[in-house]
């Protein structure tokens, strides 16, 4: 018999939010005691940089290339290999509640399951098997936008709080970029709904109604994956007491010289400082009609304060969570995994959002493994880097399954020792997006304290461009090295590496069937 395995994901949170990887506003206790009792990855990096992508990595063990979903709105075949699905076929109880996102958001014509279940109110396919091997999903996104059941749920029982949300997009269907709060800053609002009816809350009251539906002896598999802190900034405003933004100081990576900050930018490649000026917006879900050079500090210390208001809520939430699970005597046989899909640059640079820019921001991610408590794993600390590819032979190290011969990468490691052994030496991120007629491909590799990014012709990028980083002695990545004659010989090798090291990509690349 295997282990019970609970599996958290954020949306879109830095390494830096939490108490264990040195962040200083929100108190993550919850989280923290499962980091001081486990395993805690120092060098996380995703697949991509975008949710989609990132989380049909976490699904499938493969990389981008691999299963084929490149960017945004290119959805994951219901065929694809599935860990939820091995899992299910060996006789785990398996769930998804909150964000999936494996098929597009916009979807007007329902011809996405994800979508299907919401409108239709039910948690699992009928006369089919389940839908990507999860046996019930309860589905959430970002306030109350589309058919999913979060909405769905919002709207017939609490109807009346569905304008505290911000409006993602705007009167001609964009993403929206109007001001909020008392900055103005882009995408931040306070939310008038009771934190009870919030999402985050959502989430974790129905995990555990799940979890209470279980026979004591069932194995399960349970993702329970949050929508936050993923913009829009609209937490409960009843909650904003709990980080006043006026007492947050501006992050590390905030350049606040505006000629420093410019020159910084101009240093990397092309399409930086095009985002900067708000003149090439490559990511639908970043404001098109908002100038990032505009961004003030003020509006970075609220943004900020509202991330972290959400990342206490979350944590509170994994608390109630974990509660449950203990009252039902399964504490000691749980195997927790927390992570994020990607990062959000949250001032540095003076940016926010996301895109193309594959620095820490976000690369770095919060990855930690407390495994069941029975097992007496000694804590540790991996410097090592692992990726998020390396999830799903967890999942069936865990179960007692051998790795899936779908997956590409072995199970994460329990110390740097043992990363050795089982050959972590580098990860790879890919990014590939063509929107708004703008085209935007990079390939990046970080291995002995290097990134090594790698342009592919693009609309303002030419193949032979690219970044590198010695993050050991410029960790905030603000000396780009590409062309530093006493570096040649080691971005070259990593250039090698990278070549070397990606799995071919599928071609020719799948439709793009939605923006997101």
């Amino acid at each position: 018999m295997g282990r019970k395995i609970l599996f958290i994901t954020t949306d879109q949170q830095r390494f830096d939010a939490l108490g264990c990887n040195g962040g200083m506003y929100a108190r993550t206790p919850n989280i923290d005691a499962l980091a001081a009792n486990g395993i805690v990855f120092d060098r996380a990096h995703p697949q991509n940089v975008v949710c989609m992508p990132s989380r049909s990595t976490m699904l499938t063990g493969q990389h981008v290339s691999t299963h084929g979903v490149w960017m945004n709105g290119v959805p994951l075949p219901e065929d694809a290999p599935s860990i939820a699905r091995t899992l299910h076929d060996a006789g785990y109880s398996t769930a998804l509640i909150g964000k999936a996102h494996f098929e597009p958001l916009l979807d007007p014509f329902l011809r996405f399951t994800e979508n299907r279940l919401g409108a239709n109110r039910v948690t699992g396919e009928v006369d089919r098997d389940p839908h990507r091997g999860f046996d019930h999903m309860e589905l959430a996104t970002h306030g109350a936008a589309g058919p999913l059941h979060y909405s769905q749920w919002l709207r017939e029982n609490h109807p009346t709080e569905v304008g505290g949300y911000y409006n993602v997009l705007d009167r001609e269907l964009q993403v929206n970029a109007e001001g909020g709060g008392d900055t103005g800053a882009p995408q931040v609002k306070a939310n008038s709904i009771p934190r009870e009816w919030y999402h985050t809350d959502w989430v974790a009251e129905r995990t555990i109604a799940w979890l209470d539906s279980l026979p004591d002896d069932r194995d399960w598999f349970c993702w329970m994956s949050f929508p936050d802190p993923h913009h829009p900034w609209d937490p409960p405003a009843s909650e904003l007491h709990r980080v006043r933004w006026q007492d947050v100081d501006l992050p590390a990576g905030y350049i606040a010289d505006a000629t420093e900050r410019e020159r910084v930018i101009d240093s990397k490649l092309r399409h930086w400082r095009g985002w900067y000026d708000g003149t090439f917006v490559s990511n639908y879900e970043a404001p098109a009609k908002w100038v990032p050079a505009t961004l003030t500090p003020d509006q970075v210390r609220e943004v900020n304060a509202f991330t972290h208001v959400e990342n206490e809520l979350i944590d509170e939430a994994i608390g109630r969570v974990l509660g449950a699970i203990s009252s039902r005597g399964w504490g000691n046989d749980l195997d927790v995994l927390y992570t994020t899909d990607h990062g959000e640059f949250q001032g540095d640079y003076g940016l926010l959002f996301k895109g193309p820019y594959h620095v820490d921001s976000l690369m770095r991610l919060p990855l930690i493994w407390r495994p069941a408590p029975r097992l007496g794993v000694t804590p540790s600390r991996v410097s090592r880097p692992v990726g998020l590819v390396s999830l799903a032979s967890t999942f069936a190290d865990i179960a007692g399954l051998g790795r899936p011969n779908y997956a590409e990468a072995p199970r994460l490691p329990l110390d740097d020792a043992d990363a050795d052994a089982l050959g972590h030496e580098r990860v790879l991120t890919e990014w590939d997006s063509v929107l708004f007629g703008k085209i935007v491909h990079l390939r990046t590799i970080h291995r002995d304290g290097w990134t090594c990014t790698a342009a592919l012709d693009g609309t303002m990028n030419s193949f032979g461009e690219g970044e590198l980083y010695d993050v050991t002695t410029d960790p905030l990545q603000q000396v780009n090295r590409w062309d530093d004659p006493a570096a040649r010989a080691t971005r070259d090798d990593l250039l090698a590496d990278l070549w070397a090291s990606l799995p071919p990509q599928q071609s020719p690349l799948r439709t793009m069937d939605a923006p997101v």
